[in-house]
């Protein structure tokens, strides 16, 4: 029994001594390495059998596992990133444009030389060092005064301060003072002739980095700024770049993100953040539970090797919330460029520095991202992609790809422009391009079947807009707008929804009633109170509009937006409502192919609107000859492509009166 018990000893002290051996060869931070310390010794005094001690080596296994100083060099090659971007995304110029800016600003500060003041009443001495710092590589600045160092330093924030400590006027000490005032990271080296134990303590005290006395080795100057500039470096955590990409589902955004990685020669790693409740997700757990584990975020990076991966936070719009903590709000350290460099994870207990990891958010809608949360990302907005756009990604991407996935390549088959817009038209119905690709892998599966039955390729390899058909079996969509007629009380509206624009037609009637306007299709507050608003508008001016003032005092207003089922809120379509009860109320038809999209408001303005190219886009598609939109949107406007406005007749308007004679047509029908 004894010589077993001696055995356990000896594995135990075997199995601390390689851990103590692993953590202190891997240079962890100096929190991180007496906490690690402190462990080891309690694992030390601790019996094996006891549940602590595989607590413990686990917990140490796990730090020691963690990429604490390890990091990949950024390629910021901005030709080699536009190349990876483009050949993997089709369009997207501004976004593109936007992620290219954000990489020169990281070869500018790469490439950023240190800034230098020298201050010495003595010419000579500046003389002597200012040629040596020069060559270096440093950018020297001088000053031969203290009152003109002080006037440098108000203006320009140096890296490193080198003063003469005894000068007529102001002397070194206040040139430090004042440097200390104006940045805290900026590093002062004191020099003089006139060295004792008692100023070189004194200047210490004050903030000096370091003390150097007259006459100086030029060998020993630069080795004392290259201590204080790595100093300056370890005080100044680099902040992490977060950006979120908004937009509807299938354009590009989670692909985007791992380009970008690509580009800048980073590990990418990918959390899904779409339903997650618990907390501990994202901060992990107490390590004194059993099966405690840290949080997704430390787990991704302890899975690149590195501390500046690129995390792509997946559907972060969708994080849920539940009393087992808010994920959202966990996030917020994560985040933050403020705190982020010391993360703690309830796992870790230990700060970790995240702050060289370029976070990515991604969502639907931004709007639907916790306030707070919202506020520390860069939002960069995602539009669809127009008929164009999908053309040239599906026969240069699209098809490609699923003929290799579908085993075709020997016998590609060959789509025609023309067969790829007709599956855009009647097969599809997004913004995004991931229908459109389910629909090529489908024909492509069905050319498969054909060869493997025996069929000898030949014209039939060919894909045409005649035999989509046989292959799709008969068409999904059809144009909403332009296969209908006008019609007294139906108005055309410009929504924007999560997968992108969307036409909706609002139907309104009158019947017999106490003046109850009724309002069904499953809208929300905001629809609601837009339908208030138009009617109160129409009631205030129905002489204007050549209606009896009395109108709603023995009458019902049904109002009524098509396809029930689905939910729908937002003031957009306030414009639209108010343009089918004018034409409900003066019995006039209005047209059909012309869309409308604005907010409402009790006197008749029409307010801004957002999502314009997304509404474009569903407006185009549906066959809309003609949109009005609030004139406070042109500028939004100028900035769309002109492939976007082609085609499609576009009115500004800042008053519901300007749009009447423009939507309804005079010719008086009549309803009975």
């Amino acid at each position: 029994m004894s010589i077993f018990k001696k055995s356990e000893e000896q594995i135990q002290t075997a199995t601390i001594d390689e851990l103590r051996h692993i953590i202190n060869s891997i240079n962890l931070p100096v929190q991180a390495q007496s906490t690690a310390e402190r462990e080891l010794d309690m694992l030390s005094k601790i019996n094996p059998a006891a549940a602590e001690y595989t607590i413990g080596i686990t917990y140490l296994d796990y730090l020691a596992s963690l990429p604490w100083n390890k990091k990949t060099d950024d390629n910021l090659n901005l030709l080699r990133a536009s190349q990876i971007m483009n050949q993997r995304h089709y369009g997207l110029e501004k976004i593109k444009e936007r992620i290219l800016e954000h990489l020169a600003v990281k070869v500018l500060m790469t490439n950023q030389k240190p800034r230098i003041l020298l201050v010495d009443d003595e010419e000579i001495a500046i003389e002597n060092l200012q040629p040596i710092l020069a060559k270096d590589g440093y950018r020297v600045f001088t000053a031969n005064s203290g009152s003109k160092a002080c006037e440098a330093i108000s203006r320009t924030v140096f890296d490193v301060v080198i003063t003469d400590l005894k000068m007529s006027g102001i002397d070194g000490i206040e040139v430090l003072k004042k440097a200390k005032n104006v940045s805290s990271d900026t590093q002062v080296i004191m020099m003089t002739g006139y060295a004792t134990v008692d100023t070189a303590v004194e200047t210490m005290k004050k903030g000096a980095f370091h003390y150097i006395t007259k006459p100086f080795k030029s060998s020993e100057v630069k080795s004392v700024i290259k201590e204080a500039l790595k100093k300056k470096s370890a005080s100044q955590p680099t902040k992490g770049s977060v950006l979120c990409f908004s937009g509807p589902p299938g354009t590009g955004k989670t692909s985007l993100g791992k380009a970008i990685a690509d580009a800048l020669d980073r590990k990418f790693g990918r959390i899904a953040l779409g339903g997650i409740k618990d907390e501990a997700e994202i901060r992990g757990h107490r390590k004194t539970y059993a099966g405690a584990m840290p949080g997704r975020i430390i787990e991704e990076i302890r899975k690149a090797g590195v501390i500046n991966p690129v995390i792509m936070l997946d559907e972060l719009d969708k994080v849920g919330r539940e009393f087992k903590g808010d994920s959202a709000s966990a996030l917020l350290e994560v985040l933050d460029s403020e705190q982020n460099h010391e993360f703690s994870d309830h796992y870790l207990d230990i700060p970790f520095d995240l702050s060289n990891v370029m976070f990515i958010a991604t969502a639907n809608v931004a709007y639907n991202i916790q306030d707070a949360l919202r506020d520390r990302m860069e939002i960069i907005e995602f539009s669809g992609y127009t008929e164009d756009d999908k053309i040239q990604i599906a026969m240069n991407h699209l098809i490609p790809k699923q003929v290799h996935a579908k085993g075709l390549e020997d016998s590609p088959p060959i789509f025609t422009e023309d067969a790829v817009a007709r599956i855009i038209h009647e097969y599809t119905r997004e913004a995004g391009i991931r229908n459109l690709d389910r629909e090529i892998a489908s024909v492509c599966r069905k050319k498969a079947a054909q060869i493997v039955r025996g069929h000898e390729p030949g014209k039939e390899d060919t894909v045409t807009e005649d035999l989509i058909e046989c292959y799709l079996g008969p068409r999904k969509y059809y144009f909403e707008v332009a296969d209908e007629e006008n019609k007294v009380g139906v108005a055309t509206g410009l929504v924007w929804t999560e997968t992108g624009g969307a036409i909706i037609s609002v139907e309104a009637v009158k019947m017999k009633g106490s003046g109850e306007l009724i309002l069904t299709g499953s809208l929300g507050d905001v629809m609601r109170e837009s339908a208030q608003a138009a009617l109160s508008y129409i009631r205030s001016n129905a002489v204007s509009f050549g209606m009896d003032e009395d109108f709603f005092k023995s009458s019902d207003i049904h109002v009524h937006v098509p396809a029930g089922a689905i939910p729908k809120d937002g003031p957009s379509a306030g414009a639209t409502i108010a343009i089918a009860l004018v034409s409900l109320l003066t019995g006039k038809t209005a047209k059909r192919d012309v869309a409308v999209s604005g907010e409402i408001t009790l006197t008749g303005r029409i307010l801004p609107v957002g999502g314009l190219k997304e509404k474009l886009l569903a407006a185009k598609q549906a066959g809309v000859n003609a949109v009005i939109i609030p004139a406070k949107n042109s500028v939004d406007v100028d900035s769309f492509p002109e492939n976007i406005k082609d085609n499609i007749k576009i009115h500004l308007a800042d008053n519901l009166i300007e749009i009447i004679d423009m939507v309804l047509i005079d010719r008086i029908i009549d309803r009975k």
